[in-house]
C-alpha cells in the first residue's frame, strides 16, 4: 500500500488576466513573453504547482499574435497591468496647411 502524497490536494486556480512568463514559470521561457490567460484546463491532471492554460501571446502593444496552450508553474506567473488599458489619449496632429505649393530654389 502506498502512502498518501503529502501536501494540499486542492488545485490552485488561475484568474484570467495578463501575465509575464519568465523562466520561473517554465524553463521554455528563456525570453520572457506576455500572455492573456483566458482558460485553465481542468480536465488535465498536472503535478502539484503546475497547470495547463489556454492563452493568447501578446506583442508589446497588447495585441494578440498567437493562441497557445502552455504548461506553467503557478508560482512563476507574474500578473501585470493590461497593456490595452494603459493606452494614452490619442495624439493631436497639427492641422494641414492648404494652399499653393512653393518650390524651393
Amino acid at each position: 500500500m502506498t502512502a498518501p502524497r503529502p501536501g494540499p490536494t486542492r488545485r490552485q486556480t488561475i484568474a484570467p488576466g495578463v501575465y509575464r512568463l519568465t523562466r520561473s514559470a517554465s524553463p521554455q521561457f528563456v525570453v520572457p513573453i506576455t500572455v492573456r490567460i483566458f482558460k485553465q484546463l481542468l480536465d488535465r491532471f498536472p503535478p502539484w504547482g503546475w497547470e495547463w492554460v489556454e492563452c493568447y501571446q501578446l506583442d508589446h502593444w497588447g495585441v494578440a499574435t498567437a493562441r497557445r496552450t502552455l504548461f506553467v508553474r503557478t508560482a512563476g506567473l507574474e500578473a501585470i497591468p493590461d497593456p490595452a488599458v494603459r493606452r494614452t489619449a490619442p495624439v493631436r496632429r497639427a492641422p494641414v496647411r492648404r494652399g499653393p505649393v512653393v518650390a524651393d530654389a
